[in-house]
């Protein structure tokens, strides 16, 4: 799964990243723990380029009765994704990217668990697989969300959990959010797990199990606790 990642670039490197000309989310922070259910960075694919907003990370189907599924719903498996009904009709029409430098996992351990943080080797921006959604409550307000997909883990990540965000090559990424792409399984082709031969993992605190804590001393790497 995917339950925490962190996006700490300047707001000004995600719009060069991502194309984007139109200053459209004033309220971007960089976070150094994210975690479900709150406002995260997405891009969509907007009518005259790349547009940057914020959805809250949980999704919200727009035929659910409350939002109160939204925490059940952070992750949509990219085996699965056409069976759920949550998520079928939007991989074809609400596609979007989660800008993100690393993400957190717990490896279980005998005794507990050690966190890590997962980076390319190059520290760069990545791309996670997103779909969103809108919903609106019984008084007419709009809610935005998204939920990150998840895919088998590569050679990297099998060491550490079972699944593993998806993360988009950087050449797949304006297909991805490509409106007027609705080829279903050609779009599920791109859900495959990233190259490990880019990626490291290095241990952390457990500090960033608790989401108050949001801080740049969470990306340091720390010594393993021994738990075996």
């Amino acid at each position: 799964m995917c339950g925490r990642f962190t996006i700490t670039v300047p707001y000004e490197e995600l719009l060069l990243r991502y194309y984007i000309d139109e200053d459209t989310n004033t309220n971007y922070e960089p976070s150094y723990n994210a975690a479900p259910m709150q406002y995260i960075p997405a891009v969509v694919k907007g009518s005259n380029g790349n547009r940057l907003g914020s959805l809250r990370w949980g999704l919200v189907p727009s035929w659910a009765k409350e939002d109160k599924i939204a925490s059940k719903m952070i992750n949509a498996r990219a085996e699965t994704i056409t069976e759920k009904p949550s998520f079928n009709r939007l991989i074809a029409s609400r596609r979007c990217i989660i800008p993100a430098d690393g993400f957190y996992e717990w490896q279980q351990r005998t005794k507990s668990k050690q966190a890590f943080r997962i980076t390319l080797k190059d520290e760069g921006i990545f791309s996670f697989a997103g779909l969103y959604d809108m919903w609106m409550d019984p008084n007419g307000n709009r809610l935005a969300t998204c939920t990150i997909i998840t895919t088998a883990p590569n050679s990297l990540m099998a060491d550490i959990h079972h699944r593993m965000p998806v993360i988009l090559r950087k050449e797949d990424e304006a297909e991805w959010l490509d409106r007027d792409h609705a080829d279903v399984p050609a779009l599920l082709q791109l859900l495959r797990p990233y190259d490990s031969n880019e990626m490291r993992a290095y241990p952390v605190s457990s500090e960033v199990g608790n989401v108050r804590n949001n801080d740049a001393k969470l990306l340091e790497e720390v010594k393993p606790a021994d738990l075996l």
